[in-house]
């Protein structure tokens, strides 16, 4: 089994997606981090005895800060807070955004600033290690004062109250613990605010969605290479001269992926071969070219599009992994000078700024994949293949005119698209006054990164009807034609899904190429095979 350190400062989004998406992989403090913890629990507890007022430790919380409570009572304010906000709805987050908060809440509390006892961390990795996954509603919070509402259903899965998933069933927590030798933690002044004042629910969603757009980015070239193939492409068009000249990293490292992909195709030729094989005037003052000499935008500006967003995932990496350790909750105790501070860092703007940034660039992706595959079933601009990818019928076959290929597929597609590029508006400008107007400016980050992490899915789907379009067309060219790096996706589809010789329900085969996308099947193929 896996064990991840964690200390406040140096976790990664790998480390977060490891955790989130295997069962086996744990967490566990490092010594550092709790001796930080218990020095800020130690000065908590000193400056309660001042008998000075401690927001939300020993007042009221939000609008209530005026209403000082004395300390004696402070650790019943804490269990109160949390039951309160237990008023989410929609749907339940899926397991591994669950862990993915889990993890990066203890993360945020090992950095040593938010006076809660190592116990309080503690707990929530124990919760990874048993696999017990508190029941969280989807909806609920508005980012600023963090994730109130879904981070409570973990604060009070730490006390025994509510349900956990455990071992795929949903059960009461306490029943729970009792099978697994846990009891519920008592609170103490802060130790509830510790929990739910943060960014780790937002950032969970963030974090997934960054992963797992890093590998679109990736198959949305390998889909333009397959695509450029099919069309009969000009590759000339991602050359590293043109690229150089307008040298956007991520715009460069595209062209370059897409080149390499391409290298040795015979169906997707370089300029000078396109130029030779259109043809010449031969001293006529006019002519039409056997080849177009240059393809329309979504293949010649498949790296301007997905170039955007490589660029963007990168100063994304970077916002996310300053996030998850960072202490995001309020107030904050500082060890060193002796004080503590008010403030407001559970405003989860960035995580609500790259999201919004993030589904926008994966919206465009899908468009210019759903754009790509048009031109593969359009009989008027796939340059001789077959209307809608129809499988090729001799002369008089009794089962022409019958069948319709990927019409539908393209119909699907298209659907897709749309819901993508409709949900990519920004959230973080639709920001509500709330919370008896203390909360007067929000950041809907959760908003944003659960919409950015559909987004991406729906951006999968779309990419997972390309490459079946792709490689029937591609079938239909000749496989034998194809580069080394095509040929081996190709033979990796094929290996799950045949070849499309008659109608049939595709639903399944989306699916498996869906899995085969999850997986890496298909960016491993495309980056070891032989090129020679």
């Amino acid at each position: 089994m896996t064990t991840v350190k964690i200390d406040g400062r140096s976790l990664t989004l790998d480390d977060v997606r490891a955790v989130a998406r295997d069962p086996h992989v744990t967490a566990e403090c490092t010594t550092e981090a709790a001796e930080a913890m218990r020095a800020s629990r130690d000065l908590k507890l000193r400056l309660i005895a001042t008998g000075d007022p401690i927001y939300g430790v020993t007042t009221g919380f939000g609008d209530s800060a005026h209403r000082q409570i004395s300390a004696d009572k402070a650790a019943d304010l804490q269990r109160n807070m949390i039951l309160y906000h237990l008023n989410g709805t929609g749907p339940l987050a899926p397991d591994e955004v669950v862990r993915a908060t889990l993890l990066i809440r203890a993360n945020c509390l090992a950095r040593g600033n938010s006076g809660v006892r190592p116990e309080i961390a503690g707990r929530l990795l124990e919760l990874l290690r048993h696999d017990i996954l508190p029941a969280v509603p989807e909806r609920g919070s508005v980012g600023a004062s963090g994730d109130l509402i879904p981070l409570c259903y973990v604060a009070a899965a730490l006390i025994g109250e509510g349900d956990v998933r455990h071992r795929g069933a949903l059960r009461r927590t306490r029943d729970v613990f009792d099978s697994v030798g846990l009891t519920a933690l008592g609170l103490e002044a802060k130790d509830g605010l510790a929990l739910i004042n943060g960014t780790s629910f937002s950032a969970a969603y963030a974090v997934l969605a960054a992963h797992d757009a890093r590998r679109l980015a990736a198959l949305a070239d390998i889909c333009t290479a397959l695509a450029s193939e099919a069309l009969l492409g000009n590759r000339g068009h991602y050359a590293a001269f043109i690229q150089d000249q307008r040298p956007h990293p991520g715009q460069r490292a595209s062209a370059r992926l897409i080149g390499a992909l391409l290298e040795g195709s015979h169906l997707s030729l370089p300029h000078s071969q396109i130029v030779t094989a259109a043809g010449s005037l031969d001293g006529q003052g006019y002519t039409q070219l056997r080849r177009s000499i240059q393809d329309r935008y979504s293949l010649r500006c498949a790296p301007h599009v997905n170039g955007v967003l490589r660029d963007t995932l990168a100063w994304t990496w970077n916002w996310l992994e300053t996030e998850i350790n960072a202490s995001t909750d309020n107030p904050l105790f500082d060890t060193a000078g002796e004080t503590v501070h008010s403030g407001g860092n559970f405003y989860a703007g960035h995580v609500a700024q790259s999201m919004d940034a993030l589904k926008v660039a994966v919206a465009n992706v899908a468009d210019l994949l759903d754009r790509q595959l048009e031109l593969l079933v359009d009989e008027k601009f796939n340059n001789g293949l077959t209307p809608n990818l129809i499988p090729r019928l001799p002369p008089g076959d009794r089962e022409a005119g019958l069948h319709h290929g990927f019409k539908g597929m393209q119909i699907a597609a298209s659907a897709l698209t749309a819901e993508a590029l409709g949900t990519s508006s920004p959230a973080s400008v639709h920001s509500r006054s709330t919370e008896a107007h203390n909360q007067d400016k929000v950041s809907l980050a959760p908003i944003a990164a659960r919409q950015a992490r559909s987004v991406v899915a729906l951006a999968h789907e779309v990419a997972a009807i390309h490459l079946l379009a792709a490689c029937q067309a591609l079938d239909l060219r000749g496989p034998h034609h194809m580069s080394p790096r095509t040929r081996a996706v190709h033979r990796a589809i094929r290996e799950a899904v045949p070849f499309l010789d008659r109608d049939q329900r595709l639903d399944h085969a989306i699916s498996e190429v869906l899995g085969l996308v999850t997986a890496g099947v298909i960016t491993e193929a495309a980056e070891t095979a032989v090129t020679h």
